[in-house]
């Protein structure tokens, strides 16, 4: 009667797992033809390239992959397990922050038997998963074994600006690996998306709470972003500092040193609260939580939550505990910190002038012959002083990225890679700044001003409106601005 009952059991199993998906079925290779802007021409594009990436069917008649494998794209082809043929895709949701993007494929014979794969659990350090995808270097689907080293936060590379929970693993991830599935127990576990200069047998791939939280935001039909509530918290580990805050000797608590000029943040927080408590995690003396066994940084405490909600908070304040809530929600104010993606960059030509603002995808063109000066006064201008001289910190920091020849600007000294301070005497604290001040003045030449040693050129006004259209027709520029 027992082996009976195994036997039924064993049978029983079996027609379960026959319903699952086989994974390897359900990931799709995609091809992108992408195209991006010249940051320091930016009426220019990039040639068109071909990239390789993958991706993996989920529930809805969706792929999902990363957001780099298709950011640019011109165009997006998809092709099934086995399959020769192509399948036109289009982006339906895109998220750069957490480097996550969901495809539709509008022919509905492309999803003819593919079974959906499953999100499973934040899988545990030292266990073992698999990698799916279409590295470049062949045709075929392959696989990798590995085991999940570590977790914790880590830099997102696409954009740049941003620390979100990361999975490191063994397994090899290289190119054309991007948006392919981690499985573990025949479960996605997670999206592989990075590796790291420098380390060997390291890739990293992007968990399941970072993708259940990607999924949720864009329930509504629009994707919002993880929740960014601007602080900067730093160890509290000093006795001698604990004992003047009268803070017990609890190993509980990090310090407030900065705050970001987000409203909400700024109306609930003092600089020197101590956080003791976000949410339901403990903030230990060093800025870290115990997440899932896993110590990590505190910012994770606030991107469990969605856009528009708040996180409750215990502070250390005048020498006593006190409860508040923070409302939290996706920041954009840092974006020309990050990389851009989706709009394209703002300018405006002048007399063969080059303006554009200041942006971490524009100092990416700067070359090893760029001054040093040059270089590290529009790093600081673009990353502390907002920090560090808040006052006199702009919205958007305008560079001459470079001159168009003419003989309207022959004499020029300053021939680009230049921080804008004023023209003809109008702060320039963003591009509209910029156009008000030439189009407005009333003055024969037009004064331009340059950071740090406030150098300047002039221009004369009368001959730069009439040799505009011209310089336009010579360089190949179809308009003067995008704003």
């Amino acid at each position: 009667m027992l082996k009976q009952t195994a036997t039924i059991l064993l049978a029983a199993l079996g027609l379960c797992r026959s319903y699952a998906a086989d994974p390897e079925r359900s990931v799709i290779q995609i091809f992108t033809f992408a195209q991006q802007p010249i940051w320091d021409a930016p009426w220019r594009f990039d040639a068109v390239r071909r990239m390789g990436g993958s991706g993996f069917v989920i529930k809805g008649k969706r792929i999902m992959t990363n957001a780099h494998v298709v950011s640019w794209g011109r165009q997006i082809i998809v092709r099934r397990y086995q399959d020769p043929r192509p399948y036109v895709a289009e982006v339906e949701y895109v998220g750069h922050d957490c480097d996550l993007a969901v495809l539709t494929v509008q022919d509905a014979h492309f999803f003819e038997n593919l079974e959906p794969l499953d999100l499973g659990e934040l899988p545990k350090v030292r266990s073992a998963v698999v990698t799916y995808g279409y590295p470049a270097g062949g045709e075929e689907i392959s696989y990798t074994r590995g085991v999940v080293s570590r977790i914790e936060l880590e830099p997102y590379a696409h954009i740049g600006n941003r620390r979100l929970l990361t999975c490191q693993t063994d397994a090899a991830i290289n190119p054309g690996n991007s948006g392919g599935p981690v499985i573990q127990d025949d479960r996605v576990v997670g999206v592989a998306f990075q590796g790291m200069a420098g380390l060997e047998n390291a890739g990293f791939f992007i968990p399941t709470p970072v993708i259940l939280h990607f999924l949720k935001d864009i329930e509504n039909e629009h994707y919002d972003g993880f929740p960014f509530a601007g602080l900067r918290i730093v160890p509290l580990q000093s006795p001698a500092y604990r004992s003047l805050l009268k803070l017990p000797d609890n190993n509980l608590g990090a310090r407030v040193d900065g705050i970001a000029p987000i409203a909400s943040t700024e109306k609930v927080l003092k600089l020197d609260d101590v956080l003791l408590r976000i949410g339901d995690f403990p903030v230990a003396s060093d800025g870290t939580i115990l997440y899932r066994g896993n110590r990590v940084s505190s910012a994770l405490a606030f991107q469990g939550a969605q856009t528009g909600e708040s996180v409750p908070l215990q502070v250390w304040r005048d020498g006593q505990p006190l409860d508040l809530s923070l409302p939290v929600s996706a920041y954009d104010g840092d974006r020309a910190a990050g990389y851009q993606y989706d709009s394209l960059p703002r300018y405006l030509v002048y007399g063969g002038l080059v303006f554009t603002p200041l942006s971490l995808d524009y100092l990416r063109t700067l070359g090893r012959n760029t001054p040093e000066m040059t270089f590290g006064e529009s790093y600081y201008e673009l990353f502390y002083r907002k920090f560090e001289d808040p006052t006199n910190a702009r919205p958007e920091p305008i560079v001459l990225a470079s001159v168009l020849t003419d003989s309207v600007n022959a004499n020029l000294r300053v021939r680009g890679r230049a921080l804008l301070d004023r023209v003809n005497g109008i702060k320039i604290q963003q591009m509209e700044d910029l156009v008000r001040a030439f189009e407005t003045t009333t003055n024969d030449f037009d004064l331009i001003e340059f950071l740090p040693r406030n150098s300047f050129e002039t221009l004369d006004h009368a001959e730069v409106a009439k040799a505009n259209s011209g310089i336009l027709k010579t360089y190949g520029i179809t308009k003067d601005r995008r704003l």
